[in-house]
């Protein structure tokens, strides 16, 4: 479902066919729901969902994690093998055995790509939902989805004072350009709050949520003086930029003079047991603020899960990579998943649970993904840390893999795949477009809903793109 090409339902897994019976068999368990998909009007999800978007950027190794080739040639294959999960003919990784006893709580989607390989490219093709104008580079010059997703729904919900839209991550998150999360035309008011503290130490906080109690006596004089100064910048602004300053100075009071914000952040209202069951490491504990948050109303969340290392007590690797870029050049790729993909599999396994432990799991839809997969083909070349030769995999937006969970969906799927060496798709070939579809229904958003660009063109949120049927919520 990309670019106008017509639906291919692809197999369905033997339990699903099972569960629907012979009265599938004429039109098949993707056709049924992709005729429920279009019977509802778009944006009619319920009005209290959210999302969360976690975000493995460099591109992580698909055929390492979610689509294994054991039979595949030694050169594509690589040196793990895939482990038997709780749902029959669904297999992940060995070094994910959390993955594989829940794997009846998430849908694994193979066939999404695109044809972007430069990073800057990819992280705009992919969070844009539109080509971009260069291939490289990660400044915007269409609006992130986060950003959109943020403009169409500010003050339609109350988050008591809490922003509609927050990133965490490390330090890199503090530009929104890092990742390609700018807003474009829509205007800097609508980029996501920003936290890079690390919630692992003991000094923990969030900056510039809270007055500090020597000025709440102030308070009142400060409005005024904000409201006043707000009239003036009114009558002499031409450029459109302090609309953004004036949005800005709202939420900020609005975030600064609200219990409720600080309570969100407040991790120390988080059980050990559970803190420590997420990893008590930056990754973890972001992932429990972002529970946390959507909780709380907070429509959309983004976890930037990036560097393992050097936190959370995970030492330097020599062969390691600060992010999913595993070039040999960067890595040796399968060292660097012996630390890396542990702790992804219980963080990311963490969050599923505590999901459907506290009933969030119908209006909460977990998105894990980065840019691109990786070349199907292993090379080899000397390690710029290791001067020694050693495998490593390069950048390929033709194939990928990416987990959802939650959002009332049927799970326990595997939606598309790939050749056998994990080249392109073969059955149910989508876009990054199809994906976001399915996001914007699942938060109520109408995802055909128009923008002026700078030139004062309406722009739609998504120029085509259809939710996934697969992942249309079980009624």
């Amino acid at each position: 479902m990309s670019d106008g090409t017509s639906f291919c339902p692809g197999p369905v897994s033997r339990r699903s066919f099972m569960e629907i019976g012979g009265a599938a068999c004429g039109l098949g368990l993707a056709g049924l729901i992709e005729a429920q998909a279009k019977s509802t009007p778009k944006g009619q999800s319920g009005k209290d969902t959210s999302v969360i978007f976690v975000w493995l950027p460099g591109g992580p190794p698909h055929m390492e994690m979610y689509d294994m080739k054991p039979e595949a040639p030694r050169e594509y294959r690589g040196d793990f093998m895939p482990i038997k999960t709780n749902v029959p003919g669904m297999e992940v990784c060995e070094l994910f055995p959390r993955h594989a006893k829940i794997a009846d709580k998430f849908n694994i989607i193979r066939s999404i790509h695109h044809d972007f390989a430069d990073h800057g490219g990819g992280h705009k093709r992919f969070l844009t939902g539109r080509k971009p104008a260069t291939p490289t580079g990660t400044v915007n010059n269409t609006p992130c989805v986060g950003s959109m997703a943020s403009a169409v729904m500010d003050g339609k919900r109350d988050t008591k004072g809490l922003p509609n839209y927050v990133v965490m991550g490390n330090g890199r998150v503090n530009s929104v350009d890092t990742f390609a999360f700018g807003s474009a035309y829509l205007g800097s008011h609508t980029h996501p709050f920003r936290i890079s503290a690390d919630p692992t130490k003991p000094d923990f906080k969030v900056d510039n949520v809270t007055l500090e109690r020597k000025m709440t006596d102030r308070l009142g004089d400060r409005s005024t003086l904000l409201s006043g100064f707000d009239h003036l910048r009114r009558d002499v602004d031409a450029s459109g930029l302090l609309d953004s300053m004036d949005v800005f100075n709202r939420k900020a009071m609005e975030m600064m003079t609200s219990p409720a914000v600080r309570e969100a952040f407040d991790l120390n209202k988080e059980k050990d047991s559970v803190r420590e069951r997420f990893a008590m490491h930056p990754w973890g504990q972001q992932a429990i603020l972002a529970r946390r948050l959507v909780e709380r109303g907070v429509p959309w969340v983004t976890v930037v899960m990036e560097n393992p290392y050097g936190v959370g007590g995970i030492p330097w690797l020599k062969e390691g990579v600060y992010n999913w870029d595993s070039h040999a050049v960067n890595c040796h790729i399968f060292r660097d998943a012996k630390v890396r993909f542990p702790l992804y599999d219980q963080v990311i396994t963490a969050m599923i649970e505590d999901l459907y432990a506290r009933g969030l799991d119908k209006r909460v839809l977990l998105v894990v993904t980065g840019e691109f997969g990786r070349t199907p083909r292993i090379t080899h070349q000397s390690g710029s840390k290791t001067k020694v030769s050693q495998p490593g995999r390069d950048h390929w937006p033709k194939a990928m893999s990416m987990l959802v969970s939650g959002g009332g969906m049927r799970t326990g799927q595997i939606i598309g795949a790939t050749n056998k060496k994990g080249e392109h798709p073969i059955e149910r070939a989508m876009t990054p477009n199809d994906l976001w579809a399915t996001v914007y229904e699942h938060l109520g958003v109408d995802y055909t809903h128009e923008f002026p660009d700078h030139a004062g063109r309406p722009m739609p949120m998504l120029p085509f793109g259809t939710p996934i049927p697969e992942l249309v919520p079980v009624t």
